[in-house]
């Protein structure tokens, strides 16, 4: 196992374009077969930038792995990757933003070295001028920690990943294994991209943000910064989304950032920076189709987002909810925070992060994408003064266009959507969710013969709760299915009835047949009812496409009513993506940082102690600590220390085998293998120390 860990410090004399210097830069581990790229926050007016941002990359993938993923390459392929970072000036005056220098440094040099850190001069492109010196484009300090790491059989790891999988009971979480991991790393982020991933693998990712997501929500007192930080939460649900929503995401937004990439068209809305013959009403107008198509497209795709993020985003609504009681946005801003403002709006503001696009867009472009971010980051927001929102003045006056109730409503429905759940909380202080209703044809339940007296037009009303029918709007529920009870919601065959746009909703004992007003609204019920109902534990594999009628089946004559189906069924949505995960390796990634960090574990201890015995003002060193139980943290604290110190004696004989097997000069350890030097010299030292 292969992890990089990248910090970007800082740049000096880096070139000033047009009176101005805005950086960032864009980090990369790049090779023959993929390009994984991340971004650093823009620097304001600075031509020597202090970034200190941290960036981590996974160099190896279990081989396992689809070839269809842009991850897939072979092991002996890793000397082929290497770091590139690439220098931008944001939001240029006229250009966009505009390219400074580069860097690529390869990983077979990074790999003689665990520690790596130099200042680099930045580079041009290839095709850049030849005419530049050393040192015109400026010079960038990078720090690369690079990590090799033996995995075991599982069994190795089941006391530690058995103390991690229980951290969403642990009472209270912040005494939790998991929890502690994020108290000890030093960037939350390097906690949660191996805590996720093995909570995912072992369906335990909801119960565990839903815990911390809890406890967060229990600190905070002003609901206006709710999920604001980067706490281990927000980190841990980014990572997640990151992880099962990049399906999602692609097939949201794809289709329209890259007709958007091919367009060309002008959508520059700030008069200073119109070029020579644009019309700036034309450039509004060109501008307010493109944000209207992706507003409606995302708020559309509530059906196909994935069911982990749907629970989760159901765990903030129902925390917040509680928490902020007369506060009714709150349930809404908890979740768009996330959606909006973490997940669409980064990936709409620079798509080749995402691999929306294989490269940096080009300036005019990257300018159009910069604008529908915006604004399609406010209107997620549901921000009650939006237009104040805005610093820019040209961006407040073109939000007027939006600024209507139907954008709100819109935002609410789908958050409401991606929020909801079928499950039923005793505990929850929500009221049903309304998430589709209409005016349908539905047939008898029970009746096992044909006739059209059967049929009968009722009103329809679907909440995450139930699914029920009534003669009109406003009546007494006629009929009301759980939607726990609801085992597939499939379309039906034509030849049943005669009558077309039908579906079934197939329950425990019957089917409910219902002919939809057309195509497009029938598939629009069956979706969101497939949508809630995904997730419950009876769901049918198999299904009869036609009714049950004069004692037996249409589709395969078989003649008991509750003989298995003859179909399978259609699946649903592409809502659950399924993520090649080890296990093993991430327990050792999690290992390998409790023991980097096992100095602030023992500190960690010693906090608890302290708290234990003394009520007084808290020392200094301990006040970082979030403590909530010093007795049940401290007892957690032990058996982490215990099953690390027990991994680590099998990592040190693992190391002391491969010593004795190893010759110097082999393959595997070529001569001038620094690594390796270090290594003989380290057993030579703890030879003669053992004399």
């Amino acid at each position: 196992m292969q992890t990089l860990k990248c910090s970007i410090l800082e740049c000096q004399g880096l070139p000033i374009v047009n009176g101005q210097c805005d950086p960032y830069a864009t980090v990369a581990l790049a090779g023959p077969c993929r390009s994984e790229a991340k971004k650093t926050k823009v620097k304001k007016k600075t031509n020597n930038p202090q970034f200190d941002e941290v960036f981590y990359f996974e160099v190896t993938r279990p081989c396992s792995y689809s070839r269809k993923s842009h991850f897939d390459f072979e092991e002996e392929d890793v000397d082929k990757l290497e770091i590139r970072v690439d220098l931008w000036n944001a939001s240029n005056l006229k250009f966009g933003d505009e390219f400074l220098g580069e860097l690529r440094v390869p990983l077979n040099v990074l790999r003689q070295s665990s520690s790596y850190e130099a200042w680099y001069f930045l580079q041009p492109r290839d095709n850049g001028s030849k005419s530049l010196k050393p040192g015109d484009l400026g010079s960038l300090r990078l720090n690369v920690v690079y990590t090799e790491d033996h995995v075991f059989s599982s069994d190795y790891y089941g006391p530690l990943r058995d103390l991690l999988l229980k951290s969403a009971d642990v009472e209270p979480v912040s005494a939790s294994a998991a929890h502690i991991l994020g108290e000890v790393c030093k960037e939350k982020q390097e906690a949660a991209i191996p805590l996720v991933r093995l909570f995912l693998h072992y369906g335990r990712v909801v119960p565990f943000i839903s815990a911390i997501a809890n406890a967060e929500v229990r600190r905070t007192q002003d609901p206006n910064t709710i999920f604001r930080g980067n706490s281990l939460t927000s980190k841990c649900i980014d990572e997640t989304m990151k992880l099962a929503g990049m399906h999602y995401l692609h097939v949201t937004l794809k289709p329209t950032i890259e007709e958007i990439c091919q367009s060309h068209k002008s959508c520059e809305i700030d008069p200073v920076k119109l070029k020579d013959g644009e019309n700036l009403e034309n450039n509004m107008e060109n501008l307010r189709q493109y944000v209207d198509r992706i507003f409606n497209i995302i708020t559309k795709s509530g059906v196909s987002c994935p069911t982990v993020m749907c629970d989760i985003f159901f765990s903030l609504r129902e925390a917040a909810a509680k928490r902020f009681q007369d506060d009714l946005d709150v349930r809404y801003t908890a979740v768009s925070s996330f959606i909006f403002l973490r997940f669409f709006a980064p990936a709409i503001l620079s798509p080749n992060l995402f691999q929306l696009t294989p490269h940096h867009t080009d300036p005019q472009t990257s300018r159009t994408l910069t604008l529908i971010s915006k604004t399609i980051q406010t209107l997620g927001s549901l921000s009650k003064s939006k237009s104040a929102s805005f610093k820019e003045s040209y961006m407040a006056a073109f939000y007027e266009f939006f600024n209507e109730q139907k954008y709100a409503d819109a935002v609410k429905n789908f958050l409401d959507l991606i929020s909801s759940s079928g499950r039923r909380d005793p505990k929850s202080i929500e009221q049903p969710i309304l998430l589709k209703e209409g005016f349908m044809i539905k047939r008898a339940q029970g009746r096992k013969r044909f006739g059209m007296k059967n049929f009968k037009k009722r009103w329809f009303r679907l909440t995450n709760h139930e699914f029920a029918y009534q003669k009109s709007k406003g009546d007494q529920p006629l009929c009301s299915i759980p939607i726990e009870n609801i085992l597939a919601v499939e379309r039906l065959e034509e030849e049943s009835f005669k009558m077309k746009n039908m579906f079934q909703v197939i329950q425990p004992e019957r089917a409910l047949y219902i002919q939809a007003n057309n195509c497009v609204e029938a598939k629009a019920w069956i979706d969101i009812l497939t949508k809630v109902s995904q997730r419950n534990k009876k769901r049918l594999t198999v299904y009869h496409p036609s009714a049950y009628l004069n004692g037996h089946w249409l589709c395969c004559r078989a003649s008991s009513d509750t003989a298995p189906g003859c179909s399978p069924c259609t699946g649903g949505l592409p809502a659950n993506i399924q993520l090649d995960i080890d296990g093993d390796r991430e327990t050792e990634r999690i290992y390998s940082l409790f023991n980097l960090y096992m100095s602030k574990l023992e500190k960690m201890q010693e906090a608890c102690g302290s708290r234990s015995v003394y009520d007084g003002p808290e020392q200094e060193e301990y006040s970082t600590f979030i403590i909530d139980d010093p007795q049940e943290t401290y007892k957690t604290l032990k058996q982490v220390i215990t099953g690390v110190g027990a991994l680590e004696q099998e990592h040190a004989q693992y190391r002391r085998d491969k010593f004795k097997k190893t010759k110097y000069g082999s393959q595997e350890h070529p001569i001038g293998d620094k690594s390796f030097q270090n290594y003989v010299r380290q057993q030579s030292e703890t030879s003669t120390h053992s004399i």
